[in-house]
């Protein structure tokens, strides 16, 4: 993930994220140095390897899970796998699960 583009510098930020945690757009948008937190959902929406950068850490402010390039279903199956609980589209105990990037 060579550049410094601010998509490069995305996905490299969210390549921090460790398993079993989550960020929001807007935490990742404020590391950037951006308000943009809807850019940094049409970023992750457009992640090419969805796998090595794990975009499905990235969820909305208020615990709702949001999008995912491969549907909201299996978003969610990915941060179960991880240990994170979601029960009726939100992450169960958000803040304990909340990694900040700052």
């Amino acid at each position: 993930m060579e550049g410094s583009s601010l998509r490069d510098r995305c996905y490299r930020l969210v390549c921090k994220i460790p398993k079993g945690k989550v960020t929001s757009y807007k935490e990742v948008a404020e590391a950037l140095g951006i308000r943009g937190y809807r850019l940094v959902g049409m970023l992750l929406s457009r992640n090419p390897e969805p796998v090595k950068i794990p975009c499905h850490r990235v969820v909305k402010s208020n615990g709702e899970v949001g999008g995912y390039i491969m549907g909201v279903d299996k978003k969610v199956e990915l941060l179960r796998s991880e240990g994170i609980p979601v029960k009726n589209g939100r992450i169960v105990d958000f803040q304990r699960y909340f990694f900040r990037l700052k």
